[in-house]
């Protein structure tokens, strides 16, 4: 009787497995602390799912946890399983503690995670089941600070969320950005950049306080607002008196010119969520997840042509005289053969001759 239950287990393994390499997949996203109407990382990740599951004829559903907590998130990782979901996509480096916690409690699933680094897993080795693709953020931060300045922008400023990796090496490389093209005008002597942490990644009172004291007194002509929904307030203080402002992770030019004034977005510096996000489900449903499972992949340049990187700026970019989109691709090509190289140190503010003023945190 052992024998044959053994041989009826193998068969039904078998049956499992070939079901699942031959297109048995069901794809879920789990919100993190957004919502998929928040015109950042999980509306991208959201669209960028649905639209390869309508093409493929996949199963398609998304998870929003009733709170900002570990334990929320992992309990949508269970609901997710209990549906029969198996492949489950998931966005910011809020995730990192929840795939440490449920990556080998469910093998069965296959783990997308978005913006998750090594340092969010808390020490936890990335199982077979997983893959987490990071990005070169300092790079597109460099060619916003870039841009700003060849644009003419010669006060600047740098709004970050929290200190996070991330948030830091877009600011950094905002300010190596800015720098190197202030050098190469000749007036290294002529731009400051004001740079600060809002402490969270959303706008307040506060913040919008402080935003409006650097455009209205200091005299601060765009800003660099980095970290999830902490644009409202430099949109809001920009708008006051004309300023500009620069968005992050996705083209957010629709949602800041739609709420706060046309031509208000200078650029954005955008990171390849959507490519990622359909790069690794055609991987997995052809049956290659393995090339991918257990890593953790820092994404950049793939090659001179901008709109097939993985960090680049928004199409909306306003070009001008002074950098129109074919510099924006001599930039681009000057990084990749690496007749430009930018560091993704965090440790301390790059050195600079432009004036930058380090003012620590809002609150």
């Amino acid at each position: 009787m052992k024998k044959i239950l053994s041989v009826v287990l193998a068969m039904l393994m078998l049956l499992s497995v070939a079901a699942f390499a031959e297109g048995d997949y069901r794809v879920a996203m789990i919100t993190d602390y957004g919502d998929i109407n928040d015109q950042s990382f999980n509306q991208t990740t959201y669209e960028a799912c649905k639209t390869f599951c309508e093409a493929n004829g996949i199963d398609f559903t998304y998870y929003k946890p009733n709170g900002d907590s570990t334990a929320e998130r992992v309990a949508m990782v269970e609901k997710a399983d209990d549906e029969d979901y198996n492949v489950v996509v998931m966005p910011g480096y809020a995730f990192g503690e929840t795939i440490a916690e449920v990556q080998e409690e469910y093998p069965d699933i296959t783990f997308i995670a978005l913006d998750v680094s090594e340092g969010d897993l808390g020490g936890a080795e990335v199982a077979q089941n997983v893959y987490c693709a990071v990005y070169k953020e300092e790079l597109c931060g460099y060619m916003a600070g870039y841009a700003a300045v060849k644009l003419g922008y010669t006060h600047l400023g740098y709004l970050g969320g929290m200190a996070v990796p991330a948030v830091v090496r877009y600011g950094f490389g905002f300010v190596q950005g800015a720098n190197a093209a202030a050098e190469e005008l000749g007036i290294a002597d002529q731009v400051a950049l004001e740079y600060v942490y809002g402490n969270q990644f959303y706008g307040d009172a506060d913040i919008t306080a402080y935003m409006d004291n650097w455009y209205q007194t200091l005299g601060v002509q765009i800003v660099f607002a980095c970290g999830g929904g902490i644009y409202s307030s430099a949109a809001e203080a920009a708008a006051k008196v004309g300023g500009k402002v620069i968005g992050v992770d996705v083209d957010q030019k629709g949602i800041i010119d739609g709420t706060y004034g046309e031509g208000l977005t200078v650029t954005s510096a955008m990171k390849g969520l959507g490519a990622t996000v359909d790069t690794l489900l055609t991987e997995t449903v052809a049956g290659n997840f393995a090339n991918y499972g257990g890593k953790v992949e820092a994404l950049g340049l793939v090659g001179t042509d901008p709109a097939a990187n993985y960090v680049q700026l928004a199409p909306s970019t306003q070009w001008g005289d002074g950098f129109t989109e074919a510099d924006y691709n001599d930039l681009v090509a000057k990084m990749f053969n690496g007749e430009i190289t930018v560091s993704d140190a965090i440790d301390a503010m790059p050195a600079t001759a432009i004036t930058v003023n380090d003012l620590g945190t809002v609150k």
